[in-house]
């Protein structure tokens, strides 16, 4: 155990060896650098992690020369991924961090930054210690870490270690010609020396493989014959500040510049530059690396991270960067925001391989339509955008109307046909915003609008557009407070036996207590409360408040049942059966007291995760109604798969429901429906003796209306209704007159 205790990390078989080779490097404790800090944020980007590390370990600790996304510069070594990542040659990859036995109780893991993913190339030194490594994390788990992943990460890996050993050959060159020249023999990149008259000096086995010059040509000879004419005059100044004992300029630098072979070919080329005294003159070394293979993994890593990996489209970040070069050249220009419809149904009943290629399909028709356009983008998901030069309006509503009309064409996928829409906010810059975030704010505003008249359309913003969306979140922010300080109310609607007007239980309705404007009823509030974070967190309130009062009015009318309204952000959070469960158990309220109410649209939603809740919450023995039935798009089909308990008729076709044929059949067909699939009915809005009478007739089970009560608070309903009821059961407890005189 104290063993464990002494080395609570691996350590490598070769450590005496590999710390005395990290030395070498120079590098543990000294500031940022621009070349590491470029590469870890491409790595960033490339692999959109937010947070990527060049970690190097040093005894008890390791030191991060580039951290993106992380404050600290070091850590302690027993607490390093980084630490298990070199003891092997390949990739440490830890898809959870939280799932594996090795790092489950780090603090890392469990405090900041909450690593949950990480994945680890190790930089192997020329001579194959394992110096550290380039690491990628995330809080959140990832499950692939693909092969392409793994070449890019290694390239990256590459990348960062040729920037590592020139630091440590112009360390060495630095402080011993001598050590310089012994290292500089087997070293895999070119070292040059030269005098002050510009003859070269010492020439590597290296510099003769790169340039193709063999050291009996090379020596002696003038620097000029690696140089090519396109800086053959910086040469030639550097070379007269030298001879005139002045320093040179581009001393103590790296460039890229172009070398040139005896072939007379150029190549790209890093020149590191340095001088040093001996004697009376100045000497000059230069090491030269051949970066035509890093540029190109640099240029492609560079090209991965600006392009989306699907449908090979410019990404987020690409496309905002060119809105923001745009904007910035004050440019006329329109931007296009299209977002999918019914693009979930296609991942929901044909699998995520078919949304794949429906997303693959719309960027070819995309671009085949904007070919013209400064650049067509995939924003993530369903999100796609265009940018097109010029704010012409009627030009933008074309190409606008092409695109729904294209992009609406069925999709073919493994013989299913797979039919998708697209909506499109349009937007003017700069008439609509100077800004990149303005222009972009724009047309979603537009796009939201479009929506909302309406899947299928194309909408150009418009100034008033903004306003409502203020006056909107403004809105949103009251309706937290509200909830925050209790400013919810629910109220009870009676629901009464048809055949002989007996209270059978109560619909529980939301009320706002507004400050200001007095109570509110849902149609004043409902539809924005509905879309807000709080929208679960305020249905569990009334599901919790709802079976809390049901109880304590059960004692009084023991078959009572409780209906409650559900939004469709408890089918989305994951704990409504948990909710349901913990209200029945708090209140000791038996399942058939309560009945869920469920709006169409997450019926319609169809998908296998909400028909699971559903038969669950079902098997509990919880009710199900489905609120408003034929008012939408429900099929007879819902009414088979989904474990619906009762229907409710919706009160727009109660109210003509006598005098209007029309409204007579529909509910007549739903009643008759009910019947066929073994399912109550309940008739909301019952306004009229006529109304009520044509329901008993055709045989509705329940009604509820204004003809029997509007929604009243909880004092109000316990006057009416249950107070009465205890009266009654007491009436009913009391001995006769009869019983007793016999007793």
């Amino acid at each position: 155990m104290a063993k464990h205790f002494q080395k609570p990390y691996p350590i490598p078989a070769n450590e005496e060896k590999r710390l005395k080779v990290l030395a070498e490097y120079h590098l543990m404790d000294t500031p940022p650098e621009e070349d590491f800090d470029r590469l870890a944020r491409l790595a960033s980007q490339l692999f959109d992690v937010p947070i990527v590390l060049v970690s190097l370990l040093e005894g008890d600790r390791q030191f991060f020369k580039t951290h993106v996304g992380l404050d600290v510069c070091e850590t302690s070594r027993e607490v390093s991924f980084c630490a298990h990542a070199i003891m092997r040659d390949d990739i440490l990859f830890v898809p959870d961090a939280l799932k594996d036995d090795r790092f489950a109780s780090n603090p890392l893991v469990l405090g900041p930054p909450f690593i949950r993913f990480y994945a680890g190339k190790p930089l192997s030194a020329p001579s194959g210690e394992k110096l550290g490594t380039v690491c990628l994390i995330d809080t959140k788990p990832r499950n692939r870490f693909t092969a392409e992943d793994r070449k890019n990460l290694t390239d990256l890996a590459a990348l960062v270690m040729d920037r590592m050993e020139i630091r440590r050959l112009d360390y060495v060159r630095s402080v011993s010609q001598a050590r310089f020249e012994n290292i500089a023999a087997t070293s895999p990149d070119a070292i040059i020396c030269s005098n002050s008259k510009g003859s070269i000096t010492f020439w590597n086995q290296s510099a003769e493989r790169l340039f193709g010059y063999p050291p009996d040509e090379a020596l002696d000879r003038g620097v000029e014959i690696i140089v090519p004419a396109s800086w053959r005059a910086i040469y030639e100044s550097e070379r007269s500040h030298l001879q005139k004992g002045e320093r040179m300029e581009l001393a103590d630098q790296t460039l890229e510049l172009s070398g040139l072979r005896k072939d007379g070919s150029e190549f790209p080329a890093e020149f590191s530059l340095s001088t040093w005294e001996e004697g009376n003159t100045t000497s000059v070394g230069a090491i030269v690396r051949d970066i035509s293979e890093r540029r190109q993994n640099e240029e492609r890593l560079s090209r991965l991270a600006s392009l989306d990996a699907l449908t090979d489209l410019p990404n987020r970040a690409a496309w905002r960067a060119r809105l923001d070069e745009t904007m910035a050249a004050e440019k006329p220009c329109t931007v296009l925001l299209l977002d999918l419809d019914r693009f979930k149904e296609v991942n929901d009943t044909l699998g995520h391989s078919a949304g794949d290629s429906v997303l693959k399909d719309v960027a070819k028709r995309l671009t085949s339509i904007c070919h013209q356009a400064n650049m067509v983008a995939r924003l993530g998901g369903d999100e796609f955008v265009v940018l097109l030069n010029g704010n012409d309006s009627r030009q933008a509503n074309v190409i606008a109307g092409k695109l729904v009309s294209a992009l609406s064409e069925p999709y073919e996928f493994a013989g299913h046909r797979c039919n998708v829409g697209v909506t499109v906010g349009v937007a003017h810059g700069p008439q609509h915003g100077h800004r990149a975030e303005d222009l972009l704010s724009a047309a979603d505003l537009a796009l939201y609008r479009a929506k909302a008249g309406g899947k299928g359309r194309h909408q150009l913003f418009e100034p008033q557009f903004r306003e409502t969306a203020v006056a909107r979140r403004e809105f949103e922010q009251e309706l937290r407070r509200a909830f925050e300080g209790g400013e919810f109310e629910l109220f009870y609607q009676p629901q009464v036996s048809i055949s002989d007007r007996r209270l059978t239980g109560a619909e529980a309705l939301i009320r706002w207590n507004h400050p200001e404007r007095g109570l509110l009823t849902p149609a004043s509030f409902i539809e924005v409360l509905s879309r807000e974070p709080s929208a679960a967190s305020v249905g569990d309130w009334i599901l919790r408040t709802a079976c809390r009062q049901a109880a304590a009015w059960r004692k009084a009318i023991p078959d009572f049942v409780i209906g409650i309204n559900l939004f469709e952000a408890q089918f989305r959070s994951g704990q409504l059966l948990t909710e349901v469960r913990e209200a029945m158990k708090d209140n000791n309220l038996p399942a058939e007291a309560i009945e869920l109410e469920i709006v169409e649209n997450i019926l319609l939603q169809n998908d296998a995760p909400t028909l699971e809740l559903l038969q669950s919450l079902r098997n509990l023995g919880v009710g199900l109604a489905f609120d408003d039935y034929g008012t939408g798009f429900a099929s007879l089909s819902l009414l088979k798969r989904y474990p619906v308990t009762r229907l409710k008729i919706d009160r727009s076709f109660i109210r003509d429901v006598t005098t209007v044929p029309e409204d007579a059949a529909v509910v007549k067909a739903v009643l008759y429906l009910g019947r066929s699939f073994g399912l109550n009915t309940i008739a909301e809005g019952v306004e009229t003796e006529a109304q009520l009478e044509f329901l008993k007739e055709y045989n509705c089970q329940d009604a509820q209306g204004y003809l029997f009560s509007k929604p009243i608070p909880i004092e109000e309903f316990e006057k009416k209704y249950v107070r009465p009821a205890v009266a009654k059961r007491a009436r009913l407890k009391a001995p006769s007159l009869t019983e007793m005189l016999e007793s």
